[in-house]
């Protein structure tokens, strides 16, 4: 069945280059609104060996932008119901559900050598800082998601090295985060990113804390850096063999 799921994407890759994508050893950390769509890119794309990381569960809140979230997954386990769903695309998929966190004291458990691709999908500023310094230090090639939220004009989404994103307040936080730390990230690695920054205009829940109250999300923009997160990783593959 798995030739018959690849045939599209055979004709045209080429079979060596499908032979790659299903060699690559791939972990996503955060399956929300941008990691959720980028796994569902990837395994329709033909990796076979995926690690997912999320501690949440899904919540009614989640409906809007995240691919498993819907009114019959609300309180289950994000990275479960979410591999139920990837083993339907392809059930000769190797997906490994992580129902935890990425943090400085559990980043020893997460073996980031051990992988050929690393998605960076976190919101937490400091974990989002020690994955990108460790990742860098390993033979992994990385790709990060600058902030997702704000953002509603699709064609303003695009791709940059790190230091040269404009225009996203995270990515602006993280560059200063290092400088302080005077830490920086070992090579270079591409990020998604919008400069689009928008307002909220609806009303905060009245009983929210002032620090941590979200941002407004829609699901095409979300969707969208996931997707151009995918796509980064399988063009990448795809050149590596045509240079080969």
């Amino acid at each position: 069945m798995s030739e018959g799921i690849f045939s599209r994407e055979v004709l045209l890759v080429g079979s060596e280059t499908m032979a790659a994508i299903a060699s690559k050893k791939v972990i996503i950390f955060g399956v929300g609104g941008v990691g959720s769509w980028c796994a569902e890119s990837l395994v329709r794309s033909g990796i076979e060996q995926l690690t997912i990381v999320d501690s949440d569960c899904v919540c009614v809140t989640n409906v809007n932008r995240q691919l498993m979230a819907t009114s019959k997954t609300i309180g289950k386990a994000k990275v479960e119901v979410l591999k139920e769903r990837l083993l339907e695309i392809n059930p000769a998929a190797r997906v490994n559900a992580i129902q935890g966190v990425y943090t400085q004291e559990t980043s020893h458990t997460f073996n980031l050598y051990s992988y050929d691709y690393v998605i960076d999908a976190i919101d937490s500023l400091k974990d989002k800082a020690n994955l990108i310094l460790e990742t860098t230090k390993t033979d992994a090639r990385l790709f990060s998601s600058m902030g997702a939220a704000l953002k509603m004009d699709v064609t303003k989404i695009q791709v940059a090295e790190f230091w040269k994103v404009k225009g996203c307040p995270l990515a602006a936080a993280l560059r200063r985060k290092f400088r302080h730390e005077k830490t920086f990230p070992s090579k270079k690695f591409k990020c998604v990113y919008s400069e689009e920054l928008l307002q909220n205009r609806g009303l905060q829940p009245a009983d929210s804390p002032s620090q941590s109250r979200p941002n407004g999300t829609v699901a095409h923009a979300t969707a969208i850096f996931g997707f151009m997160l995918a796509g980064l990783l399988i063009q990448d593959i795809y050149e590596g063999v045509s240079e080969s």
